[in-house]
């Protein structure tokens, strides 16, 4: 069992069938926010591996003496972006433009990795001379509402519940691409996610374990997360 960000959801189905025609393994996943995964795991719940979307959930399963420190390994990194309906209703056309009075905005909340890197852009922003004075405070003041993870952020920009939201660029990929446009955030405002994996410590199934995550680091599972829009993570 693989207990996996939601934002991996897509990437990992697809290593997981891979993985297991070569190992004869079958994978089953246990995708969610990463703060949601972390709380299972420091409760007991069973698992072989967990990847997380930052560092602080990756820690909370260490603390909890589920992940042994030593076998944690970044495997990914991941920019924001804003992603709006097709139609685009409140005529963005720029990340400035989240500020516009009445604007909805949907984000992911606070206590998932992609809830806090949107904070951060948006106090990154707040800092930087090209926005707006109080351009964070306008931007939070629109939030409609606070979704448990990025794909439910996504599923509501995609069925036009909400005008705009933040989310990783590599969860618009497929089909989704057709329902929305994206808004690039700029590099000197935007927040890179780092995401680690590690064999969960008392796995019932070690070696398979160790061999799935692996195989997530080494060639095939970089070449398919770079297909969903992952970033290599810089050395």
């Amino acid at each position: 069992v693989v207990f996996a960000a939601a934002s991996l959801t897509d990437a990992f189905s697809e290593i997981g069938a891979r993985f297991g025609e070569e190992h004869g393994a079958t994978v089953t996943f246990n995708f969610a926010g990463s703060q949601t995964l972390a709380g299972q795991l420091t409760s007991g719940a069973p698992a072989d591996v967990y990847a997380s979307a930052n560092a602080r959930q990756m820690q909370a399963a260490i603390d909890a003496g589920r992940i042994e420190p030593a076998d944690v390994r970044d495997f990914a990194s991941n920019g924001l972006v804003i992603v709006i309906p097709r139609d685009n209703p409140a005529s963005i056309g720029s990340p400035a433009d989240l500020a516009a009075p009445d604007l909805k905005l949907v984000l992911a909340d606070a206590a998932v990795p992609a809830g806090q890197y949107s904070l951060q852009f948006l106090d990154n922003a707040s800092g930087d001379p090209a926005f707006p004075p109080g351009y964070g405070a306008a931007v939070l003041a629109n939030v409609a509402s606070y979704e448990e993870n990025v794909r439910a952020v996504l599923a509501k920009v995609t069925l036009g519940e909400a005008d705009a939201g933040i989310v990783y660029s590599s969860d618009v990929t497929g089909t989704q691409r057709d329902q929305v446009q994206l808004i690039a955030i700029p590099a000197a405002v935007n927040v890179v996610a780092t995401y680690p994996i590690a064999p969960v410590a008392d796995s019932a199934q070690p070696e398979l374990a160790r061999a799935f995550a692996d195989f997530v680091v080494g060639p095939t599972g970089q070449a398919i997360l770079e297909k969903y829009g992952f970033d290599h993570v810089q050395p």
